[in-house]
């Protein structure tokens, strides 16, 4: 595995830190911010290899922190998390989201589902 750094993007501090240790706990770095104005200084600095993003957060939600992120990184894999199951992101395949999971849902396992979004966004760096 190489050392990517996941920068996690979530307004629910508790969330953000289950998520955290989650993924190091997979053995990736993470850079771990609570809203979008935070994770667009850190893509400007180049430190996220791989974003995992909140849709609904206040101030700046996720699909204006995805546009401006796409201004200065085009090509860095993005995955998106909703608290909403069955929402549909308006824009989202323009922004090129690698994979939407919903955080709450009865038919999905949401940590299968990161672990499987974070290596499809492993393999779209390798590309």
């Amino acid at each position: 595995m190489r050392n990517i750094k996941v920068l996690l993007v979530d307004d629910d501090e508790s969330f953000l830190t289950i998520v955290t240790k989650t993924i190091e706990s997979w053995g990736y770095d993470t850079i771990p911010v609570s809203s979008g104005r935070e994770a667009i200084n850190v893509v400007k600095k180049g430190d996220a290899g791989i974003i995992i993003l909140d849709y609904k957060m206040p101030d700046m939600d996720g699909l204006a922190t995805l546009k401006e992120i796409r201004k200065i990184n085009s090509e860095i894999p993005v995955i998106m998390f909703s608290a909403i199951a069955g929402e549909t992101i308006e824009g989202e395949s323009e922004l090129d989201v690698c994979f939407f999971i919903p955080k709450h849902s009865t038919v999905t396992n949401v940590v299968e589902s990161l672990r499987t979004a974070i290596r499809i966004a492993e393999n779209k760096l390798d590309k």
